[in-house]
């Protein structure tokens, strides 16, 4: 784990992003972004915004990589694209681990973290637990607790993707699940790397305004590069803008695989699906459905048959037949894949608690407009005659085209709200709320606005009656909300739901 002078050289020239290198012959003993991170002899990579200040009074720092002359006396490496630089620079400096694994990613609106889990599930029952996992939820990295770590991003920067992917080979791993955001490409945190297969899950609005993508079709093209960098290729037949994305595969992919719920097959007279699935029946707490392999492909034989999954939902079952092609490609047997939905768990994902009284509740992490609107048509199906009681709010300072999604679903699909906070930022937990509530356009729908998202959960809780379904959307288990700047400590709506249960069950439940 070091890099050379000549190597560091060789590397930014071979990707084209070097325009000036030093004239020195020395080596490195360590390479980061973050100044406060610098060791003894580190290669630093000055990305994004950087200013000199930064590194005042940081000693370690023997050599720069940037994008300007900062003024600093030691070598210096300008470059056209210093996240470009930090991504091929890591995968070297971690000796190339993603050349030692297995790798499927997991690309769309919705649905990302769920399919990874399933796929992870399913590889460590083949693999006898030599699978890792990079997931919005938990980076897994190997067998033991302490190889388990809470995300901070979907796609993690360049530097930790590679960090974790050598300690997961370190750790004996063979094969890696991951999620791959649109944000990781447009911010090239997964510049350089390439994935045994690539699967696009849905594409709706998403990710849009100032921060973020400026506009869809930007933000449906970083999507699409996944596809560009994977092996073999897997699409929703059944997603909107299926006909352009499936074009766009074609390009690089003489074979593109497609999946479709078998009703929906007939919309697609072009291209039959390679795999059909129907749903056999969904509870509360568990789905059961069947994967067909249509087109006789070796590669997949294993995964037709009919499996239990244990997450309700019959939108989940997208997502597992997904994650079924994907392990079919990897390897993987049906005793394991039924072995693996079988036993899946995802935190703060479609967790459900019966409600003494107060019918069911469901917690999940829907967070935009297609996984909210696949969550509420599926609560109102299980019980027609009651009432869905929402509780919700929307991020801060970014997605903000999310909170005119919300609106429109909950217009839709509820019956009443109650807005709060979640991870408002910089901004007003009460501005988000009202910009919401400003564009519902259902009169029928009552509003409620409670700042405090543990008083609004309870509150929503007391309204409920015994055949109404209370849904808590969009922090799932989450351990903080950010507010101001500060991660600040939540115990997460499950637990919120859950001792509401245990109060209800005690009799003494009070808001």
């Amino acid at each position: 784990m070091k890099l050379s002078a000549k190597q560091v050289t060789a590397l930014l020239e071979d990707q084209d992003l070097l325009t000036q290198a030093p004239a020195c012959d020395q080596s490195f003993d360590f390479l980061h972004y973050d100044s406060r991170q610098v060791q003894e002899n580190t290669l630093f990579v000055a990305k994004g915004a950087f200013k000199k200040a930064y590194l005042d009074g940081v000693s370690g720092v023997s050599g720069i990589v940037a994008s300007e002359d900062l003024g600093f006396d030691q070598p210096l490496w300008l470059v056209t694209d210093t996240q470009k630089a930090l991504a091929v620079l890591s995968a070297a400096f971690f000796d190339y681990p993603d050349r030692k694994l297995w790798i499927g990613a997991f690309t769309g609106t919705k649905g990302k973290t769920t399919a990874a889990y399933f796929a992870y599930t399913i590889l460590k029952a083949a693999t006898d637990g030599h699978t890792a996992l990079f997931s919005t939820v938990d980076r897994i990295v190997g067998p033991k607790p302490e190889d388990k770590k809470k995300s901070d991003l979907t796609t993690p920067e360049s530097y930790e993707l590679y960090k974790d992917m050598a300690r997961a080979v370190g750790k004996g791993m063979t094969h890696l699940v991951m999620e791959v955001s649109s944000q990781a490409y447009l911010k090239n945190r997964v510049y350089g790397l390439r994935y045994d297969v690539g699967a696009f899950l849905n594409i709706s609005p998403d990710h849009i305004g100032p921060n973020e993508h400026p506009t869809f079709a930007d933000y449906l093209a970083h999507k699409e590069m996944l596809l560009d960098h994977s092996d073999q290729v897997i699409l929703n037949a059944g997603m909107d803008h299926y006909e352009e994305i499936y074009q766009h595969a074609k390009e690089k992919h003489e074979q593109v695989l497609t999946f479709n719920r078998e009703k929906a097959a007939s919309q697609l007279p072009d291209q039959a699906p390679t795999v059909l699935f129907h749903s056999d029946k969904t509870e509360l707490h568990d789905s059961y459905f069947t994967v067909t392999d249509q087109a006789g492909l070796s590669s997949l034989s294993e995964l037709s048959g009919s499996y239990r999954l244990n997450l309700p939902g019959d939108f989940n079952e997208e997502n597992a037949t997904a994650a079924l092609m994907m392990t079919a490609l990897a390897g993987a047997k049906q005793k394991a894949m039924k072995q693996g939905l079988d036993e899946v768990t995802i935190p703060g994902r479609m967790l459900s608690l019966a409600l003494p009284e107060h019918g069911v509740a469901f917690v999940d992490y829907a967070h935009n407009y297609a996984s909210l609107n696949a969550l509420l048509a599926f609560a109102k199906k299980q019980s027609p005659e009651g009432q869905v009681i929402v509780v919700l709010g929307a991020p801060g300072n970014k997605g903000v085209s999310r909170r005119l999604d919300f609106a429109k679903v909950l217009s839709k699909q509820a019956d009443q709200v109650f807005l709060t906070a979640d991870d408002p930022a910089f901004e007003k937990p009460e501005d988000i709320c009202q910009t919401i509530a400003q564009a519902i356009t259902n009169p029928d729908l009552t509003i409620h606005y409670q700042m405090d998202r543990i008083k609004a959960i309870r509150e929503a809780v007391l309204t409920a009656g015994p055949h109404d379904l209370v849904v808590v959307a969009g922090k799932g288990e989450d351990p903080y909300q950010k507010v101001n700047g500060v991660d600040t400590p939540y115990i997460g709506d499950f637990a919120v739901v859950k001792n509401c249960q245990k109060e209800l069950e005690e009799g003494s439940f009070t808001v």
